[in-house]
């Protein structure tokens, strides 16, 4: 069965993550589910795990309050709704989340997954689910394999299992349950309400490398997982704009900032052939198209658009694919205006845009001596080259 094929055969169904807890055991400033992981934070390896299946109805995030602005930077360039104030406690936190999602059915499925497994498998997420039209909760597990001591004595490891997220839940009975024990904290996961209620938990065997961060040798095991099964891809933009023959009112943009100069370059954008050229680039990456593809001139729509909209729209797309970009040069090819006194300007501009440091961004620039279309000064030409690493899969 086809990736397509399978992903429709899923069943519709709600994600929530909690994700308000610090993180205390880790010994670190920053709160777990914003610790980078190859230069990518963990819940949005997380989220990432699942903004691909098409029968994704809605998103809830519980956080910590105090955490507003990480989780902001966490989720640049992803379509998601307002988050929900969490609590201490992960239990209250997920019930916090539920009571958002009031307008939903009680058959509806709603998957509880932890902001610290960035690792779970596309397979186990299918798996989990497709069981949900038999059962009323499922949780993914494994079976203990490493030997086990109580007090100094052995423990059997038959039928012994470790819990892990998601768990798949009908609405109706989750909301149920942690209604009836709202004021108990002595649940470690969303499963274990479901049986105090005498309801049955399904066990959907998964992959070992599905694993909860809690400790810093997690988050090194992780670190490596993904470095495993990531590629660095490297792709080409090249763009030309010439400049007007008539002075107009429009002005010149290069690298989404406005510089002063005689004439200003036309096309049907702003005509910023520094972004023109990034954007091709950064879709090449994903084997996208160009922007004539998604932006053609002919659509009036565009007419006069800021080419930051572009370059937004193609880094949402990479991001998607639970890609990031790592690296981008670019080379602007002009007689005049002089790009050295604008460089810092445009490399801050330019890194705004893509939300990556203003370090990862290089502009070079060059004549023709003379030569050629740019050497008569009628129009610039930039070519950039984009750095972009994605998971091997894609």
């Amino acid at each position: 069965m086809s990736k397509q094929a399978e992903n429709k055969a899923l069943p519709p169904f709600h994600l929530i993550i909690p994700a308000a807890g610090s993180a205390s055991r880790m010994g670190m400033d920053i709160p777990k589910p914003y610790l980078k992981v190859n230069g990518t934070s963990v819940i949005r390896h997380a989220i990432n795990k699942f903004m691909n299946y098409k029968t994704l109805q809605s998103v809830s995030i519980a956080i910590n309050e105090t955490h507003l602005d990480l989780y902001h930077d966490a989720i640049i360039g992803l379509d998601m709704p307002q988050c929900v104030i969490g609590s201490i406690s992960r239990k209250n936190s997920v019930y916090n989340a539920l009571k958002d999602l009031s307008n939903l059915k009680n058959e509806d499925i709603v998957l509880i997954h932890d902001a610290a497994r960035p690792m779970v498998q596309e397979r186990d997420i299918e798996a989990l689910l497709r069981v949900m039209d038999k059962v009323s909760a499922a949780t993914l597990a494994t079976p203990v394999s490493d030997t086990l001591l109580k007090d100094n004595q052995p423990v059997s490891r038959e039928d012994t299992w470790a819990i892990q997220t998601p768990q798949a839940f009908k609405y109706g009975d989750l909301m149920a349950a942690h209604e009836k024990f709202k004021d108990v904290n002595t649940f470690t996961d969303d499963a274990g309400l479901i049986r105090a209620m005498g309801g049955k938990v399904e066990l959907v065997p998964s992959s070992r490398q599905n694993i909860k961060i809690t400790t810093q040798d997690d988050l090194m095991m992780v670190e490596q997982m993904i470095a495993s099964q990531t590629e660095t891809r490297t792709s080409i933009g090249f763009d030309v704009h010439a400049f007007e023959t008539e002075k107009t009112d429009r002005k010149l943009i290069l690298g989404g900032i406005e510089i002063e100069h005689e004439f200003a370059l036309t096309g049907h954008s702003d005509a910023d052939v520094v972004l023109h050229t990034i954007t091709d680039a950064v879709l090449g990456s994903i084997n996208a198209g160009d922007i004539g593809t998604h932006f053609p001139p002919s659509d009036d729509q565009w007419k006069d658009m800021n080419s930051a909209h572009f370059l937004e729209e193609a880094i949402r797309m990479v991001r998607q694919q639970g890609g990031d970009v790592r690296f981008i040069d670019v080379v602007v090819m002009a007689e005049a205006p002089k790009i050295g006194p604008h460089r810092q300007a445009m490399q801050d501009r330019i890194a705004q845009i893509m939300d990556i440091p203003a370090s990862r961004i290089s502009i070079k620039a060059t004549t023709t001596e003379k030569l050629g279309f740019t050497g008569r000064k009628e129009g610039i030409a930039a070519q950039a080259i984009a750095t972009v690493r994605l998971p091997i899969d894609n």
